[in-house]
């Protein structure tokens, strides 16, 4: 068993509760209890027990849309690239990286990945991947990745039609692989997800073909409206907007992840509320590609199930956060807004996804859930309490806050140490592979 005490404790969850000297109590994968430090600490004297020190006890984070390939992008300068478009931004950076990534790449893309989300406190990534360049297996080495480093991960292949029929069914297949290998997968951490780029670049056959590979029970992980070239796409070739497109198709639904949702209608969010389709908000990739800014507001007006992801921009959840704060408010011109919704979509509708896709209660520290627990080194300057945690998340912490994180049950970084892996010896051959990559593309 294990104890990590002796700091202010927040749970998340229903009810919400915060501990001025709390402790979380483990054993094995799942938590047993929760509560005041002094009482528990004697309670479970004989458990290992780590102290936070008076820092800050959180459920581990959730990444509800991330690109493990595009890890190596860090930096790289492509031969002729000047992007003034979505599309361009596309094809010249993001297509032009993936159609390169053979599986040696893809494997250390998500080491590199999955340790920066332990340092940074995130414990579950919802990935959208795309390797064209080595496409069958590609999955499974992330999988391997992850499982070497203890992450939980939600992993799918993003199928597209842009490289031709042929590599457009090996995505499909790679898919349907590993949504079967990770049904067999016992220990809870690893699912599958049927994936999809966009409906700009899937006909209505490719679709059909992904649906039939896929399993009852399980969802799509598709990108919806994210650019107006989108739009502008399912408009003329089908005479109706993305959201509806898909529905039609039969895409959407309680199990499936709409990432970004940009340029939707009021009916398009109708459909989407109807269908229990979840979306994903990625401030930062929105912003940095201009894209413009999704109708998250009204989102959660209308009780759409919105969670926070990134992109693939950065693996620091605390920062998406931020961002998502500030942006909204600007777009809005109103300084009230963001305040609430924001951290909800962070620690209780990305929680909430997890639930769904994971079957079990994670994101949050009560006993029965799963025991992912992170320790930040922040100590209040300010009076802290349930009525202003959030408040003090915003503005007091970072991804470099968090000192220890702990997965599953397991201890993944001790006060800032990298526990069962030698993440420098890692990160060395991540160097070697990125450079050989980065010379196959400018070749």
């Amino acid at each position: 068993m294990l104890i990590i005490g002796n700091g202010r404790l927040v749970t998340r969850g229903t009810p919400n509760q915060f501990f001025e000297n709390g402790a979380v109590v483990t054993d094995g994968a799942f938590i047993v209890a929760v509560g005041e430090f002094d009482r528990l600490r004697k309670e479970y004297a004989d458990a290992d027990f780590i102290d936070a020190c008076g820092g800050m006890i959180m459920p581990g984070l959730i990444n509800a849309h991330n690109h493990i390939y595009s890890a190596f992008a860090r930096g790289l300068s492509i031969n002729g690239y000047s992007a003034k478009a979505f599309p361009e931004i596309l094809d010249g950076l993001w297509w032009t990286i993936d159609r390169n990534l053979l599986l040696e790449d893809t494997y250390y893309s998500a080491m590199a990945t999955f340790l920066d989300c332990i340092r940074n406190g995130c414990t579950t990534v919802f990935d959208h991947h795309a390797s064209y360049g080595e496409v069958r297996g590609s999955l499974f080495r992330i999988s391997d990745a992850a499982k070497e480093l203890g992450v939980r991960a939600s992993l799918c292949y993003e199928v597209s039609d842009r490289d031709g029929e042929s590599k457009m069914r090996e995505a499909v297949t790679e898919n349907a692989d590993f949504i079967r290998h990770a049904l067999s997968d016992k220990t809870g951490m690893i699912r599958g997800m049927m994936g999809m780029h966009a409906s700009f670049t899937l006909s209505d056959d490719s679709i059909a073909l992904c649906r039939k590979n896929t399993p009852d029970g399980i969802g799509f992980h598709i990108h919806v409206a994210e650019g107006i070239e989108d739009v502008d796409d399912s408009l003329s070739k089908y005479g109706k907007h993305v959201v509806k497109r898909l529905n039609d198709l039969g895409v959407l639904g309680r199990n499936t992840i709409a990432g970004h949702c940009i340029h939707v209608s009021g009916n398009e969010l109708d459909i989407i509320k109807d269908t229990e389709t979840m979306v994903v908000h990625n401030p930062e990739s929105n912003m940095g590609n201009a894209l413009g800014i999704p109708p998250c507001m009204e989102m959660v007006r209308r009780g759409i199930l919105l969670g926070l992801g990134t992109d693939g921009y950065t693996n620091d959840m605390f920062e998406s956060e931020k961002v998502a704060n500030v942006i909204h408010k600007h777009e809005l011109r109103d300084p009230r807004v963001a305040w609430s919704e924001v951290p909800r979509m962070l620690f209780s509708n990305n929680a909430d996804m997890c639930e769904r896709a994971f079957g079990a209660k994670i994101g949050v520290l009560e006993p029965g859930a799963v025991a992912d627990v992170i320790v930040c080194d922040y100590v209040p300057l300010t009076p802290m309490s349930l009525s202003n945690i959030d408040g003090h998340v915003l503005f007091g912490m970072s991804g470099r806050s968090v000192v220890t994180t702990v997965i599953n049950g397991v201890v993944r970084m001790l006060n800032r140490e990298f526990v069962g892996v030698d993440a420098d010896a890692v990160l060395a051959k991540c160097r070697e592979v990125s450079a050989r990559l980065w010379g196959r593309i400018n070749a």
